[in-house]
This record gives C-alpha cells, sequence and structure tokens, in this order.
C-alpha cells in the first residue's frame, strides 16, 4: 500500500492561503453620467465653510460673498485635477506596499510511473518550492524607487493644485477688473453720448463741420464697443473662474467674490525676504523637488541595473516521496545575467540619469529666469500705476473741475463741457490698465516664487493643503 500523508500534507499546506485571496469586483464607469453629474454639482457653500475652517481656522467666512481663501478651498473640493493628482498620491503609495513585499514563490510538481517489478512502488511523487532571495541591490533599489515615486506624485499634487490656484487668482483679478472697465465704461459712453447731442446743435446752428461730429460719432461707437468688450470679458472671466474651481457658472451665480485691498496693491513685493533668498525659493518650487526626485529615481534605477550584473540567487526546499523511500532535497538556483553582463541595460540607465540632471538644469533655468522677469514687470508696474494716480489722473481731474466752472460761468458750451469731463474716465481706464498690469505682475511673482505673497492665503495652517495618508 503506497502511503503519502506527508505529500498530502504539503499540498494543503500549500493551498491554505488560497482561502484569503480577494474576489474581482468590477467598476465599470460611465462618461456620461459623469458630465451630468459635474454640471449639475452646486456649490455647496456649507461644504466650503467646513473645508475653510480646516486650512484656515481664524480666517473669516461669507457664504454669499467669498475670498481667496474660500476660493482655494472650493477648489480643493471640486477642482477635478486636484482630485485626480489627490488619486494619483493614494496609488503610488500603494505600489510602494506592494513595492516591499517579496516575490512570490514556485511550486514546482513531480509524479513518475516505473515499471520496475522490483521496486516496492512503481510511484514516484515529489514537489519543491523555489524561493528567490529578494535581498541586496535589487531590492533596495526596488523600494527606493517606489518611494520616489511617492514623492513625485506629492509634487504633482501641488503642482497641480498651484497650478488651480494661479488660475483662480489670475481669473478673479480679470473678473474684478473688467467689472470696474464696464462701470467707467458707461460712464464715458454717457458723457460722450451728451457731447455728440451738443455737437449735433453746434452742426445745425453751422458752428461746426459735418467732419467733426463725425469725430464724436466715432468716440461714440468706440466707448460703447468698450463696454460691451469689459462686459464679455467679465462673462469670460467668470467661466474661468469656476472653471478654476471645478464647477460650472450656473453653480456660482449667486455668489460674489471679495478681494480686499484690490485697487491699493501692496508695497513692492521684491523686497520680501522670500523674494531675497533666491536660491531657497527656487529650490523650494515643487516642480524644482519633482526633477530632484526625478533624477533621484533615475539614480536608484541605475543601481537596479548595476545589481542585475550579479545572479540572483534561490533556494529550493522540496519533498519526494520515491518508490517507499521518502527524500527532502534542497537545492540553490542562480538566476544568471544577460550574456553582456547588463552592460546595455546599465549604459540606458545612464544616459536616464544624464537625461534626468538635464532636466533638471532646464527647470532650475526656467525658475531663475521666471524669477528675474517678474521682479523687473513687478517693479515697473508699481511705476505705471504710480504716474498715472500722481500724473495723469490728477491732471485729468482738474482739467474737468476747470471746465466745470467755465460751463457754470458761461464760458464754454455743454460740448467743450464733455469733451472734458470725459478725460476723467478716460484716465480712470487708463488707471485700471495699469492696475491689471500690477497684479498681472504680482501673479507671475507668485507663480516663480510658488507662494502667496500677501492676502489671506497667508493664513493658511502648515500642512494644511497636504493629502491625506
Amino acid at each position: 500500500m503506497i502511503r503519502r500523508p506527508n505529500f498530502l500534507a504539503m499540498l494543503a499546506l500549500v493551498a491554505l492561503p488560497l482561502g484569503g485571496c480577494q474576489s474581482y469586483h468590477p467598476a465599470p464607469v460611465n462618461a456620461a453620467a459623469m458630465a451630468v453629474a459635474r454640471q449639475q454639482r452646486s456649490a455647496d457653500p456649507e461644504a466650503v465653510r467646513i473645508e475653510q475652517a480646516r486650512i484656515a481656522a481664524t480666517a473669516p467666512y461669507d457664504a454669499t460673498r467669498w475670498t481667496r481663501l474660500s476660493v482655494m478651498a472650493a477648489l480643493l473640493i471640486h477642482n477635478p485635477d486636484v482630485a485626480a493628482a489627490r488619486a494619483a498620491i493614494a496609488s503610488a503609495r500603494a505600489q510602494e506596499k506592494a513595492a516591499r513585499q517579496a516575490p512570490g514563490a514556485t511550486l514546482t510538481l513531480s509524479s513518475e510511473y516505473a515499471n520496475d517489478p522490483s521496486t516496492s512502488s512503481p510511484w514516484l511523487l515529489g514537489g519543491a518550492v523555489d524561493v528567490p532571495l529578494d535581498i541586496g541591490g535589487r531590492r533596495t533599489a526596488r523600494i527606493t524607487s517606489a518611494a520616489l515615486s511617492v514623492a513625485i506624485a506629492r509634487y504633482d499634487y501641488a503642482d497641480t493644485l498651484w497650478a488651480a490656484r494661479m488660475q483662480a487668482r489670475r481669473a478673479l483679478a480679470d473678473m474684478l477688473i473688467a467689472s470696474r472697465e464696464a462701470e467707467t465704461g458707461e460712464h464715458l459712453f454717457a458723457l460722450r453720448n451728451q457731447q455728440q447731442a451738443a455737437m449735433e446743435k453746434r452742426l445745425k446752428a453751422g458752428a461746426v463741420s459735418r467732419a467733426d461730429l463725425e469725430r464724436v460719432r466715432a468716440d461714440v461707437a468706440s466707448a460703447a464697443a468698450s463696454v460691451e468688450d469689459a462686459r464679455g470679458r467679465v462673462t469670460a472671466a467668470r467661466q474661468a473662474l469656476a472653471a478654476a474651481i471645478g464647477l460650472s457658472v450656473e453653480a456660482l451665480g449667486s455668489i460674489a467674490f471679495d478681494w480686499s485691498g484690490f485697487d491699493d496693491p501692496a508695497p513692492d513685493p521684491t523686497g520680501n525676504e522670500v523674494v531675497r533668498d533666491r536660491s531657497g525659493a527656487t529650490v523650494a518650487r515643487a516642480d524644482v523637488l519633482k526633477a530632484i526626485a526625478a533624477y533621484d529615481q533615475a539614480e536608484s534605477d541605475l543601481r537596479g541595473e548595476v545589481a542585475k550584473q550579479y545572479p540572483a540567487i534561490s533556494i529550493t526546499p522540496g519533498y519526494t516521496w520515491e518508490r517507499g523511500l521518502t527524500k527532502l532535497p534542497l537545492s540553490v538556483g542562480l538566476v544568471l545575467p544577460p550574456l553582456d553582463l547588463n552592460r546595455h541595460a546599465i549604459a540606458a540607465a545612464q544616459s536616464k540619469r544624464a537625461e534626468a540632471g538635464r532636466k533638471l538644469e532646464a527647470v532650475v533655468a526656467a525658475a531663475n529666469a521666471g524669477l528675474d522677469s517678474a521682479i523687473s514687470e513687478c517693479r515697473l508696474a508699481r511705476a505705471a500705476l504710480a504716474r498715472v494716480r500722481e500724473a495723469d489722473l490728477p491732471i485729468a481731474r482738474r482739467l474737468a473741475a476747470q471746465a466745470e466752472a467755465q460751463f457754470r460761468r458761461g464760458q464754454i458750451d455743454r460740448t467743450d463741457w464733455a469733451a472734458a469731463q470725459g478725460g476723467v474716465p478716460q484716465a480712470q481706464l487708463t488707471e485700471l490698465a495699469a492696475l491689471a498690469r500690477v497684479h498681472a505682475a504680482d501673479a507671475a511673482l507668485e507663480d516663480a516664487l510658488r507662494r502667496p505673497l500677501e492676502g489671506p492665503e497667508l493664513m493658511l495652517n502648515p500642512g494644511a493643503l497636504e493629502p491625506n495618508p
């Protein structure tokens, strides 16, 4: 009688882990349903309040009038790119955990039948488990590369969040500037209409030519077009703001936006301590840190390829029942490197590391150039705004006041009065253009530093924007 209790026990031991296996559950997606759901999503001011309290506990909140901090809280909730970057971090962390697991063993079962009457049994039954030794440079390189993938995903998240924040900041600035330009343009349009009416009376009296009236009419048409253009830019900026938050324009219909100190920008920010520390500001950028992590990953990959020059070792304990005789064999296996001793793969990894180094240099150079340009533009933009406010606008107001006095004394008619009064809103439009340039320059400087320099976002709690582990 053939006895195989030990062999059957080994099979049972091998099959035991199968009871803990997970099953596959399909999760199909419906893009059309996603599009409809996103279009119907509401702003949910209460959720924004909770998120703002999480990232900046001391900041005030108004559900009907959002600040830049409220906009930041809203895009943390609704922005799909931010959500995707957050999911990428979770995926990278799961991959890092998987990378720490040793590769699975290989089970080999064998049997043999021999028609030999001289043996007590014609059967041979056996099994062996090939266990690779997950040690040394290969394991270290694999785990290091996975950990660096998590770091890269985190820097990607920071970059994505910053890009969404900058898109919202620029859109909000454009919307506020355009709304002010629309209001000022309407005032100018009304004055141009008065000037045209007075000019038509002059023409009937024979005091001016038809060409003079046509020039005034052209000014009226230009003022009307400017108002329509400003209103269009308000709509476009609001759409861009909604897109940055991750909502539809309709979802933001009942919400106003507030930017404290918008008309009076902070003094020259280029004297900020953060700006003065040029090298520290550059190295702290998420894109530079990401490029550094990518270089480290290429270095780790090279280390792994170098480790593959040497054989990978595995041990293979087994069990054999050979025609009534029990045997316990043990063997050692070597997975030999390629015939070229992995030189081609090593050369490719070295080239990849060199490429990562050049990319890092390019990112640092672009960051330095962007910072230099932003600092210069900040100073020029503030000088231009100061020139308009200190010279152009006061002159226009003095001329308007002088024309008002002359009109009251009957020294000029309404045509000249309207022309002089129109100089004030015209100078105000120039001031708004200079103010828009200042805000654009400040945005460029913050973008070069990858950090806010003023406003309610300075109230953020340390680490508040970090994704949950």
